[in-house]
């Protein structure tokens, strides 16, 4: 799985594991997996509820956050910021490809830090993240833009 992208020492990114994947996310040290797929998304190798069970038997916490293209919106941000804190971490976050798992913890990463919305497009880029759907863009840059810490 060379397509991972770490975040930071909490949250990595990346596509969607598959049965022996799991098992060496927990040998790599993650304690959670965050699942932002939504149920019968095209080309899924398991379905979340298989995820979940495969991931808890591995002994790491589980979370489903279905998100949608058509579904994000600012209170499912919330939902996983707020989700985030009680996870143990490192995360292990994905989706399909990554796109929707590296916008959700690109936000949270730059609302904690104070950064705008311009400053997390740029960062998301050199981080090598394609924000190629301008409504993504558009969103990640207003969120991030009404929820970033001011000098906290």
């Amino acid at each position: 799985m060379s397509q991972r992208m770490k975040i930071n020492d909490q949250i990595t990114v990346g596509p969607q594991p598959d049965e022996t994947e799991i098992a060496t996310l927990v040998d790599d040290g993650f304690k959670s997996v965050v699942n932002f797929r939504t149920d019968g998304e095209d080309e899924q190798p398991i379905s979340p509820d298989t995820e979940q069970r495969l991931v808890e038997a591995a002994g790491l916490r589980y979370l489903h956050l279905p998100v949608s293209m058509k579904s994000m919106d600012p209170k499912l941000v919330d939902e996983f910021r707020s989700q985030l804190e009680a996870l143990p971490k490192p995360v292990f976050a994905h989706c399909k490809s990554g796109k929707r798992a590296g916008a959700m913890t690109m936000m949270h990463v730059a609302a904690e830090q104070g950064m705008s919305g311009e400053q997390t497009l740029q960062k998301a880029q050199q981080m090598g993240f394609e924000c190629d759907q301008p409504e993504l863009k558009e969103f990640v840059k207003s969120y991030v833009d009404q929820h970033a810490q001011s000098g906290a």
